[in-house]
């Protein structure tokens, strides 16, 4: 939709394609889309309004230079990826990964200023280059403008909850002594070697035969011969096993939501932040390798309470669960409502409703 309308601020979800970036963006903008919050910022007549996400992938040698450098950040993008950055500007982007900073840095200028630009994951480059940058605690990134995340911002509505806990609605019936275990796979500081695998595998037939009905998920990164491995371990102690559609509907939300705890592989922040969103005594599993971002990564979630080293057996406890999508959600409404206060309707709480919630 183009030009102003009753849909409220227009919000442009932008990454670079990446599965994980898009996700944290997708957490973002689902959060700040809640009911309760988009009523209060539902007078602000946005333009420009888009129903997908957009995907940019600029190309070498831009790449290469820190993205406060390019010059003609245009000229990097494929033709048709070009002609979706043109006015009108939107109300609201927001973006992750250090090859979509350019376009955030550049749409805050092309617009006059007029759009509020939020920017996800380190970009390495100073923070004032956008309105927000949402950095996890283990990057070391500070300024006036950052929020500081535990783990990655992760967020599921009600209605996804909802959804799911219909879809599979026996599960419910299945609580106490069930574990959702979360495989992930290969990256660039963790490998799942066999040896890994194995340790693994030993440590959840160890856990089947105590009693405890696993379900097992595994990631786009998992190798298949690890696939492989815990889908034929899955059939022969009678654990649940998701890798893809062949298997049926993706269990993974309702999976979440009715375990008692979660096993989840250490390598990924999205990952472990999921399991922690729903509350879920997370048990990290290691695999082999290191950085030093993981290692406070893993420290974050542990201070948090969220989290505690996988050493065979599982333990339950209680914390806080780990919102921060929400967080960075609620700092976008108030920097909005700075730029676009409310209609004085006569009452100090009045929340001025969007046309179409009437």
């Amino acid at each position: 939709m183009s030009g102003p309308g009753p849909l409220g601020p227009s919000v442009w979800a932008v990454s670079d394609g990446r599965a994980g970036n898009a996700a944290q963006v997708r957490a973002v903008v689902q959060a700040l889309g809640e009911t309760r919050r988009w009523m209060k910022i539902g007078h602000i007549a946005g333009e420009a309004h888009r129903s997908d996400p957009i995907v940019l992938t600029p190309r070498l040698p831009w790449t290469l230079l820190p993205a406060d450098n390019w010059p003609s950040p245009l000229s990097a993008l494929p033709a048709a990826q070009r002609a979706l950055l043109q006015e009108p500007w939107p109300t609201v982007w927001i973006a992750a990964g250090r090859r979509s900073a350019a376009y955030t840095r550049a749409v805050r200028e092309w617009s006059g200023g007029r759009t509020f630009t939020v920017q996800i994951l380190d970009p390495r480059i100073p923070a004032d280059n956008f309105d927000l940058l949402v950095t996890p605690l283990h990057d070391g990134v500070t300024g006036p403008n950052v929020i500081r995340t535990v783990g990655s911002p992760s967020y599921f509505s009600p209605y996804m909850i909802e959804e799911a806990a219909q879809a599979f609605a026996d599960l419910a019936d299945e609580r106490g002594k069930s574990a959702i275990v979360i495989l992930g796979g290969d990256s660039k500081a963790h490998t799942f070697t066999d040896a890994a695998a194995e340790r693994l595998e030993g440590q959840l037939r160890a856990l089947a035969g105590q009693g405890w009905r696993l379900r097992i998920t595994a990631s786009r990164r998992t190798p298949d011969p690890v696939r492989a491995r815990f889908r034929r371990m899955a059939d022969e102690i009678g654990a649940k096993f998701w890798s893809g559609t062949e298997d049926g509907q993706n269990p993974y939300i309702a999976w979440l939501t009715f375990s008692d705890v979660a096993i989840v592989t250490e390598d990924s922040a999205n990952m472990l932040s999921d399991a922690a969103w729903h509350g879920l005594p997370v048990h990290i599993a290691k695999l082999e390798g290191r950085s030093d971002k993981f290692d406070k990564l893993h420290e974050s979630l542990i201070e948090h309470g969220a989290a505690r080293w996988f050493g065979g057996t599982l333990e339950t406890w209680a914390y806080a669960p780990l919102r921060e999508a929400d967080r960075v959600a609620d700092a976008i409404v108030e920097k909005l409502l700075e730029r676009y206060p409310q209609p004085d309707m006569g009452q100090s709480d009045m929340v001025v409703a969007p046309d179409w919630l009437s």
